[in-house]
C-alpha cells in the first residue's frame, strides 16, 4: 500500500485541540502524509497560533484569514479556498473535525471534488436546528465517507438517520490531548498565579455560541448567571472575542463583583485553569468535555447539550434543567488512545 495524502481542515481552538493528538500519530505513520488547512475562523492569536506554539505542532501548511463575517460569506470564502487547495494537493481524502463553519467548508469541498471525506466527532446531535452548529454536523456527517463516532449515541443518532456505512467508535480525541498536555500545563503555565487563584477555590465561564451572544434578551441573563455563580467563589472568565463585541452592542458590563475577567488564554492556561477548578460554566461543547475529564462539575449555559452522557453520568447539567444526575465514569470516551485507533480505521477504510 502506498502512502497516503490527507488534508485536514481547522479554524478554531476546539479543532486544534483534536488535531493536535491525531496529527502527532499521522506523523508517527509512514504510510500517511498530513498537510493542514487553517481557514483563519478564530482570528485572535490566544485561539490559535499560541496553540501551535505551546505544544510544539508543525504550523499549518496554509493559512486563509477567513473571519468575523455572515456564516454565508465566512463559509463560503473558505469553500473557495479550500478547493484550490485541494486542486492542487489532490489527496486521497479530507479530514474535518466537529461542527464550525470550517467543518461545513471543508465538506462541501471535498464533496463537489469528488474525495473521501472523514468527519471526526460524527454523529452528535442537539437537535436544535437554529444552532449553526447542528446544521454543519448534519450536513458533513450526510457527505462523509469514513464517520468517527465519540460515543454510542453517537452511533446511534446516525442510524437513526440512515447512516451506518462506515461509521465507527473510537474515543474522544479530546481526551487524549487533556492527557498529553496536562503535565506540561502544570509546568509551563503560570495562569494561577498571574490572576492570583489558588487551587479549588474558583470556577471558570466560557460563553462564545451565537445562540448566547447574538441577541441581547439571550445574552443578559447568561451574564446574570455567571455574577449569582460569583457570589460564592471567584469566576474567571476568559472572554471571547465575539461576545466582548457582543456584550459592547447590548451596553453590558461584564465586571461584576466576584467575576474575573481576563482575555482568551492558551490552551496550557485553560488546561491548568480547567483542572484546579471547582466548577466550569459554560456554552462550549468542548469545554463540557474538558471539565469532565479533569473531573470538575460543569454547568452548560444552554437548554440542551449534544453530550447527553455527560449529564446522565452526572458530571454537567443544563442550567435551566434539574440538579446532577449521580456521578459515574463515562466509558465511552476510551482510555486516551483515540488518536491512534483513528489512524487504524482510515487505514483500512481508505
Amino acid at each position: 500500500m502506498g502512502q497516503k495524502t490527507l488534508v485536514t481542515v481547522v479554524g478554531t481552538r476546539p479543532q486544534f485541540v483534536k488535531a493536535f493528538p491525531l496529527s502527532r500519530a499521522l506523523q508517527a505513520a509512514p504510510d500517511f502524509r498530513e498537510a493542514m488547512i487553517h481557514t483563519g475562523q478564530h482570528f485572535d492569536d490566544n485561539m490559535s497560533a499560541v496553540f501551535f506554539s505551546e505544544l510544539g505542532i508543525r504550523p499549518p501548511d496554509h493559512h486563509f484569514s477567513v473571519a468575523g463575517t455572515t456564516h454565508g460569506a465566512m463559509t463560503g470564502d473558505m469553500l473557495a479556498r479550500i478547493e484550490q487547495v485541494l486542486l492542487s494537493a489532490r489527496p486521497d481524502a479530507v479530514l474535518v473535525y466537529g461542527d464550525t463553519n470550517s467543518t461545513l467548508a471543508g465538506a462541501l469541498a471535498a464533496a463537489k471534488l469528488g474525495i473521501p471525506l472523514v468527519h471526526v466527532e460524527a454523529g452528535l446531535r442537539s437537535f436544535n436546528r437554529a444552532m449553526p452548529e447542528e446544521i454543519n454536523r448534519i450536513v458533513a456527517d450526510h457527505l462523509a465517507q469514513v464517520l468517527i463516532c465519540p460515543t454510542r449515541a453517537a452511533i446511534g443518532n446516525l442510524k437513526d438517520e440512515g447512516i451506518v456505512t462506515g461509521v465507527h467508535l473510537a474515543g474522544d480525541l479530546m481526551y487524549d490531548a487533556m492527557r498529553l498536555a496536562t503535565p506540561i500545563a502544570e509546568r509551563a503555565s503560570k495562569v494561577l498565579e498571574r490572576l492570583g487563584m489558588s487551587p479549588k477555590s474558583y470556577g471558570v465561564a466560557t460563553v462564545h455560541r451565537a445562540a448566547n451572544t447574538d441577541e441581547p434578551d439571550a445574552l443578559a441573563p447568561v451574564l446574570d448567571y455567571i455574577a449569582n455563580e460569583a457570589r460564592r467563589q471567584p469566576i474567571v472568565f476568559p472572554i471571547h472575542p465575539r461576545t466582548v463585541a457582543a456584550m459592547k452592542r447590548a451596553g453590558l458590563d461584564p465586571s461584576r463583583p466576584g467575576i474575573v475577567v481576563t482575555e482568551p488564554v492558551g490552551y496550557l492556561d485553560m488546561c491548568r485553569l480547567l483542572h484546579h477548578a471547582t466548577v466550569v460554566l459554560t456554552d462550549s461543547g468542548g469545554v463540557q468535555k474538558e471539565a469532565y475529564f479533569h473531573r470538575v462539575p460543569c454547568v452548560t449555559l444552554r437548554d440542551e447539550t449534544e453530550w447527553t452522557e455527560t449529564v446522565d453520568c452526572g458530571w454537567n447539567r443544563l442550567w435551566r434543567g434539574p440538579d446532577y444526575a449521580p456521578r459515574r465514569d463515562i466509558a465511552d470516551y476510551g482510555d486516551g488512545d483515540a488518536a491512534a485507533e483513528i489512524v487504524a480505521l482510515m487505514r483500512d477504510s481508505l
